[in-house]
């Protein structure tokens, strides 16, 4: 009994620190960049979940390894960790960057048309005509439309994975004797994940669908998150590269 109550404990840990983990503050800032690609904020939902089944697969991989061979594997990760982590820095400035690329080659465009009478102002990032009729149903706030998988945001999420801001969920593994239990900690570290992400997403979208309708806001909008994932991104790599403690977190 004594060892299914720990076994208990040990996945319901698993999916706790996959529901916290999601809300890492380099997470964030880097899912911000890429939210505003849909002004629907449900539609946010399928952007989390590619990153979140992209930030558990490098985890899986790793930890069943490291439920193998314990010490041995964790030792050799926590050497390596902060290059991975030192690339989400590299990251983060690419995808700040690329919003003001954006922004500076005029890709957004703005157009009007009509719902049930109303005239309505949008703003688009340059897409194909093929994609119009699509673009054009994920106005509504309240339509998360049909599932869809997110290449970008999963390679994103592969990233992160990556990164040494899974050590203490990783190191955890070494302690538990069972590799079933330990991989059963995995996959629901990776469902808290998931499900965490794809919340956050929606509320990150919102402030991209509020000045969907105002032009000039819309681009502040995409300028403050544009500045703030170079900024941490820059501060990750001198905290790393340079032992600044610019980020105290």
């Amino acid at each position: 009994m004594d060892l299914e109550a720990t076994a208990l404990g040990v996945l319901v840990l698993g999916l706790l620190l996959g529901l916290k983990h999601a809300t890492d503050a380099d997470h964030v800032v880097a899912v911000t960049t890429i939210v505003n690609e849909y002004k629907n904020a449900f539609k946010g939902i399928w952007v989390g979940v590619s990153w979140g089944l992209g930030h558990t697969l490098p985890l899986l991989i790793l930890g069943s390894v490291i439920l193998l061979f314990k010490d041995l594997v964790m030792d050799s990760y926590e050497e390596i960790a902060p290059v991975f982590e030192f690339g989400v820095g590299v990251m983060l400035v690419f995808l700040g960057a690329q919003v003001f690329w954006n922004l500076y080659k005029k890709r957004l465009h703005v157009h009007h048309h009509e719902h049930d009478g109303d005239q309505h102002l949008h703003i688009h990032g340059a897409h194909d005509e093929s994609e119009d009729s699509s673009i054009e149903k994920s106005h509504s706030l309240f339509n998360p439309g049909k599932p869809f998988f997110r290449f970008k945001s999963f390679v994103i999420g592969l990233i992160h994975g990556m990164a040494g801001s899974a050590a203490v969920m990783l190191a955890l593994l070494a302690t538990i004797d069972s590799f079933f239990v330990g991989f059963g900690y995995l996959i629901l570290f990776g469902v808290g994940t998931v499900i965490s992400m794809a919340l956050i997403t929606v509320l990150l979208s919102l402030p991209f669908v509020i000045s969907n309708k105002t032009e000039k806001f819309h681009l502040v909008v995409n300028a403050i998150a544009g500045t703030i994932s170079a900024v941490f991104g820059f501060a990750l790599m001198s905290d790393i590269a340079l032992g600044t403690q610019l980020i105290p977190f």
